[in-house]
């Protein structure tokens, strides 16, 4: 495992697999009616907290040791 490469737990993998479904349909929606209309931004911002906080989270595993 290289040093940038977040350890997530299960409920935050299938949390970040929900979001990714959600950004998956939307773009499919988006392509159908001429595509650029859809703005995903908000569920990117969901998946970069989980991962800040999986980060963070390693952090305090790394200083308690």
């Amino acid at each position: 495992m290289s040093r940038n490469e977040i350890r997530l737990t299960a409920g935050e993998k299938a949390r970040i697999a929900l979001l990714v479904a959600r950004m998956a349909k939307r773009g499919l929606a988006d392509t159908r009616q001429g595509g650029g209309r859809i703005d995903q931004r908000d569920l990117q911002r969901k998946v970069e907290r989980i991962e800040e906080q999986a980060r963070k989270r390693a952090e305090r595993e790394q200083s308690g040791k």
